[in-house]
């Protein structure tokens, strides 16, 4: 049978640019193993290889050292000139990736119970001295067994004993890095906090939270744009996920979480006040896609694009005379009436009678002059009504976001011509 020093060596698990991952099994210690065996043409790259060599000596220098169980354990090291292997706890199952895409999100109090559990364990590894230094979610797994969360591959990792080789620029996700690290500045584990807060906003989106067509822009984006907050992408997004969130990704040290446990604290108050539960829930998916798909402003988006617009999109069934909209007010969103009949009013004087199929308040989100409502919307009868925040329309795909605005314009066009020939008759 094939072997790696001492361990009998099974299927590959995996590869990468660096490294091939293999199951083993070490009959000593009667377990399963993961064993991550580094390409000697990386460690003698003439460029890079002092860097990855560096990464390889942090990541042995923790075996044993963490022991948590929601840290993949590394077990044992071999770093040799002929073959360099990390030996670490065997996690069958897969990474968060998965449910960071827009249709594989986890309902709110799943997300919650995960992201709670990394603070505990990153909150253990920063009181042992650690800094992971490159949270992510291909870097946190989730067991085929219970679903656990198991944080792994600290090679990037800063160790308060020994800074001189722990403390190298240049590695990271650029896409979870926070400002401190994009901008190479000292770190500490606040680094971590900022990643993990990416991390949060992307399970609860489907999105990252900034944008970019290249790593310098992306880096500029982190250092100087604003965070839009969850509920944007995600309706019925509670509150306080987005406060989490908020602080999470403060750009300021002062302002961010100062420890993980004030982290942990928050998520765990967020679990007592039951605000987990999505406000929608009287409104199936399948429901939300099938209203959509049979009105007429939706007759040339793609079944893709409509599934993006259940996702960002607020329903709810309100009472007979509950205003929806009030003249003058600010607002950045605009509705569909599903069901029911809306009143439009101005002054108190009816000015439309809105039927099911019908879109409003669309004129404060396309507008160059402010996001400034024109008149009152008051449900004449019990209704259903869609609401979709302008600022997730700005933010859709380029299809979603041209095929809502070309039926705008066809509104625009029958409203119009509706005037035109009470115009012409009276």
């Amino acid at each position: 049978m094939e072997r790696i020093g001492k361990y009998e060596i099974g299927r590959k698990l995996g590869a990468g640019a660096t490294a091939t991952v293999y199951l083993g099994r070490d009959s000593f210690a009667n377990r399963d193993v993961a064993i991550k065996l580094i390409k000697p043409e990386v460690l003698n790259d003439a460029k890079e290889g002092r860097i990855h060599r560096n990464l390889l000596l942090n990541e042995a220098s923790l075996a044993g050292k963490l022991v948590h169980p929601h840290i993949v354990q590394i077990y044992d090291a071999v770093v040799d000139p002929q073959q360099s292997y990390i030996v670490m706890e065997y996690v069958e199952g897969g990474t968060l990736e998965p449910y960071c895409d827009a249709d594989g999100l986890l309902p709110f109090e799943r997300i919650v119970e995960l992201v709670f559990k990394c603070t505990r364990a990153l909150g253990y590894a920063n009181r042992m001295g650690v800094t992971h230094r490159d949270i992510k979610p291909a870097n946190i797994m989730l067991t085929s067994a219970g679903g656990e969360v198991k944080i792994s591959d600290f090679g990037a990792a800063i160790q308060v004993a020994d800074t001189t080789r722990t403390q190298v620029v240049g590695v990271g996700s650029p896409a979870y890095m926070s400002p401190q690290q994009a901008q190479e500045m000292t770190l500490t584990h606040q680094t971590d906090i900022w990643s993990l807060g990416v991390v949060m906003y992307q399970l609860l989106t489907g999105r990252l939270p900034f944008q970019a067509a290249n790593n310098y822009a992306m880096v500029y984006q982190i250092c100087n744009a604003e965070v839009p907050p969850p509920s944007t992408f995600r309706a019925g997004t509670p509150p306080a996920l987005d406060t989490i969130v908020a602080r999470a990704l403060q750009k300021e040290l002062g302002t961010r979480y100062a420890e993980w446990d004030e982290f942990s604290h928050d998520l765990a108050q967020a679990f007592r006040k039951r605000e987990l539960t999505a406000r929608q829930s009287g409104f199936a998916d399948s429901e939300k896609f099938e209203t959509l798909r049979a009105l007429p402003f939706f007759r040339e988006f793609t079944d893709v694009e409509i599934w993006e617009a259940t996702r960002f999109s607020r329903w709810e069934t309100v009472a007979p005379d509950s205003v929806i909209m009030t003249d003058g007010e600010a607002g950045d969103s605009f509705g569909f009436l599903c069901e029911g009949e809306l009143r439009v009013a101005k002054g108190g004087r009816t000015l439309n009678l809105l039927a099911p199929g019908e879109c409003f308040g669309e004129m404060a989100v396309i507008s160059r002059d402010g996001h400034v409502r024109g008149a009152d919307v008051i449900a004449a009868a019990a209704s259903k009504v869609v609401t979709i925040p302008g600022a997730a329309l700005r933010s859709a795909s380029e299809g979603c976001r041209m095929h809502f605005y070309e039926a705008f314009l066809d509104v625009l066009a029958q409203r119009l011509r509706r005037a035109n020939i009470s115009l012409s008759s009276s």
